[in-house]
Order: structure tokens, then C-alpha cells, then sequence
């Protein structure tokens, strides 16, 4: 979906990995030295800065938009007024909706997936789920995922390698054989709690008390991890 005249085509799922290695925050990809377009004349890291801040609001304004509407549902132009940005700058900074995505996706998912031991990692983002539902939290990445995965080839390719990366992040925690299927019914569930308390709104999920369903599911999915010693390989 074209958001805007010369926006970028949608990429392949290679060049979505690609990308999404280099947008990590520091990276060069990030580009927030770029100083924005009709800033007076002042000193460099003054413009700098400013660059920078809107950056900053543009990748606020699309996690929020995309964790609520759903990629397909968010648009260039709604992005840019939550921001108080121009869409130029949008272009600009990210080339495409679908860049803005994978930075966002970059900043948020995967750099939790770097950041959190596998053994925790569940946890995380369960209670990350469970708590990080409302505008200006850090990581929402699962929202978007699960508002935007399978609804528009553009977002597809971004999106399955977050999938990918944390099913084989959880895969590793079991010594069985069939570790990979044990990690995909972890995601099953962890989704699925998300789609319930986040999307559906279901009651009592809704508006339970993230401590107490971070302890009944984790207690329940350690049995997931364990191996008897008749299937060690």
C-alpha cells in the first residue's frame, strides 16, 4: 500500500533481515544525525538535536499507531500529525511506512530478543504484553505483530523475522528433540494471551493483574522446557 508519492516498494524478506539487523539503535541505519530540512541557520549539534527529537516522536507515533490499528491501518499522514511532523520528514528519515516499521520493530522486539537472557525471555514479553498496552511504553512490538501479521504482504516479511527470532531464542531453552515445536506452542500462548487481553478485550483477562498471570502461566510452561531423560537426545 503507497502511503505517499515516492515512497519505497516493499522489500523482500532477505532485505527485511538485513534491515532489521541494521536499525538496532547506534547504528548507522538510524541516521539521527540527519538535520532536518528549513531549520535556521544555528550550530550543528543544535540541528542535530533537533533532527534527532523528531525522529524520536515519528517512532513513538508509529508504535503507538501500529500496536492500535495495526500497520495497514495506520497511515503516513496520521503518523505524522500524532508526531507534529511533516511527512517529508517522514520520507525522509525512514524512506517508507515500511521502514518506519522495521525500525520500530528493530528498536522495540529485537532489541528486547538481544537484551534478555532466553530463560527470561518469555516472561518479558508476557509481562510486557500484559503492561506495556497503553501509549508512550518502550516495547509493543508483539501488539504489532499481532495486529498486523498475515494483513498486508508490505508488513509480512518484517514482522515473520521477529517471529522467527524470538521461536529460536525459545527453542534453545528445551535439550528435547522436538524443542522447535515446544517453542512454537510457547508463542501460541503467549499470542494468544495477547490477542485476548489486548485486541479482544476479553474480561477477566482484560483487566487481570499482570503478577498473577505472569506467575499461573510461567509455572505452568516450565513443564513445556523440562525433558525427560528418555527423549534427551
Amino acid at each position: 500500500m503507497r502511503e505517499a508519492p515516492g515512497s519505497a516498494s516493499p522489500h523482500s524478506t532477505a532485505t527485511d533481515s538485513a534491515r532489521l539487523e541494521s536499525a538496532v539503535p547506534g547504528s548507522a541505519a538510524t541516521g539521527s544525525a540527519v538535520p532536518e530540512p528549513g531549520v535556521p541557520d544555528s550550530p550543528a549539534g543544535e540541528r542535530r538535536r533537533d533532527a534527532g527529537a523528531t525522529r524520536r516522536r515519528l517512532l513513538d507515533a508509529a508504535r503507538d499507531l501500529f500496536a492500535e490499528r495495526g500497520y495497514e491501518g495506520a497511515t503516513v499522514r496520521e503518523i505524522a500529525e500524532r508526531a507534529g511532523a511533516n511527512q517529508a520528514l517522514l520520507f525522509r528519515y525512514f524512506g517508507s511506512k515500511q521502514g518506519l516499521l522495521t525500525e520500530v520493530v528493530a528498536q522495540g522486539g529485537l532489541e528486547q530478543l538481544r537484551a534478555t537472557p532466553p530463560e527470561e525471555l518469555f516472561e518479558t514479553a508476557l509481562r510486557s504484553m500484559l503492561t506495556n498496552s497503553a501509549s508512550g511504553t518502550a516495547d509493543r512490538s508483539l501488539e504489532v505483530y499481532l495486529r498486523s501479521i498475515g494483513r498486508g504482504d508490505e508488513a509480512t516479511g518484517t514482522l515473520r523475522e521477529l517471529g522467527e527470532q524470538y521461536q529460536s531464542a525459545l527453542a534453545a531453552l528445551s535439550g528435547a528433540k522436538d524443542g522447535a515445536l515446544r517453542a512454537d506452542l510457547a508463542m501460541a500462548w503467549l499470542l494468544g494471551i495477547g490477542l485476548m487481553r489486548t485486541v479482544v478485550a476479553r474480561e477477566p483477562l482484560a483487566s487481570a493483574d499482570p503478577d498473577t498471570v505472569c506467575r499461573m502461566v510461567v509455572d505452568t510452561l516450565d513443564h513445556l522446557w523440562s525433558t525427560p531423560d528418555s527423549e534427551t537426545p
